[in-house]
């Protein structure tokens, strides 16, 4: 048995003729141990996807199942790690993770807290900002801050909602590294919402791209058989990687096109004409007109 499934999974909001259907038909299994990618546009319903899985949100067909069992809500054997840090400002690196730890694991003495906390801030390479606020700390720090939150509560799966396209160039390079080594450590189950190919490619075993929006769903599987640790320098070199790069890249330019035109013939814009301003005469300008379209 799969440690995640979706079966027939269907989302929308809205009632009537403001439903909109985000998505329709979703199947996944993801195993024990997997790092899965899943690459979509923006306003496919990746994040729709990821709360579902989570438990912030709940499908309207369908069933999302954690070892056999209706996800019912948020629970700490899924740790998340958001696009947007979502750290308490007014407290430090430490009581942030704290807080994870202290709901998580209430009957651990103090001084086992304490080690645990330290572990994972350590992991993240921010012992020596243990102490500091939130706007204290440049954007990558707040996400290692994120992801050391998100593992002290030693979660059965990892889930991360594109946790680093708010950051800078070399910044996401060198998490999407940190993240995979801590992520070799234990290999927890591992779900990534993307919109980057690369990031996919560097980061995961598996890749699923999404469908644009509405009614998104899930296309075919591509599997990433580069062996770990990855480099990227050496990545580039494979003939192997591009192939790879190209074939996601292409299912979802031919898939984006494809719904583009169905868009297109959904909706015929009027041929709108504007009626000229008044003009002037005599050298004294008329009163000018409202532009009007019929």
């Amino acid at each position: 048995m799969a440690l995640l499934e979706l079966r027939n999974v269907s989302k929308s909001y809205g009632v009537g003729s403001s439903k909109v259907e985000v998505l329709d038909n979703i199947n996944l299994s993801v195993e024990e141990g997997e790092f899965l990618a899943i690459v979509g546009f923006s306003g496919s319903g990746k994040t729709t996807l990821i709360n579902m899985i989570n438990g912030l949100d709940f499908p309207d067909s369908g069933e999302v199942l954690l070892h056999g069992k209706p996800i019912t809500g948020p629970g700490p054997d899924r740790g998340v790690i958001f696009q947007n840090y979502s750290l308490l400002p007014w407290l430090s690196v430490y009581k942030n993770v704290k807080l994870s730890v202290d709901e998580v694991f209430p009957k651990l003495s103090s001084k086992e807290k304490d080690a645990h906390i330290r572990k994972y801030v350590e992991m993240v390479n921010l012992s020596h900002a243990i102490d500091k606020m939130p706007s204290e700390l440049s954007g990558g720090m707040r996400q290692r801050v994120s992801v050391a939150r998100a593992l002290a509560m030693n979660p059965e799966v990892l889930l991360m909602d594109e946790p680093l396209s708010a950051l800078d160039a070399l910044t996401r390079g060198t998490l999407q590294e940190e993240i995979v080594k801590i992520w070799s450590q234990d290999k927890k189950t591992a779900i990534l919402i993307t919109n980057d190919v690369d990031e996919g490619i560097i980061m995961a075993d598996r890749i699923i791209p999404l469908t644009p929006g509405p009614k998104a769903t899930l296309g075919p599987e591509f599997q990433v058989n580069f062996d770990r640790p990855r480099d990227v320098t050496e990545i580039n070199k494979d003939p192997n990687y591009k192939k790879l790069r190209n074939n996601v890249l292409e299912y979802l330019i031919e898939v984006g096109a494809t719904r583009r035109q169905v868009s297109d013939q959904k909706y015929i814009l009027p041929d709108l004409k504007p009626v000229m301003p008044g003009r002037v005469v005599f050298g004294k300008r008329k009163k000018k007109e409202k532009v009007k379209y019929f």
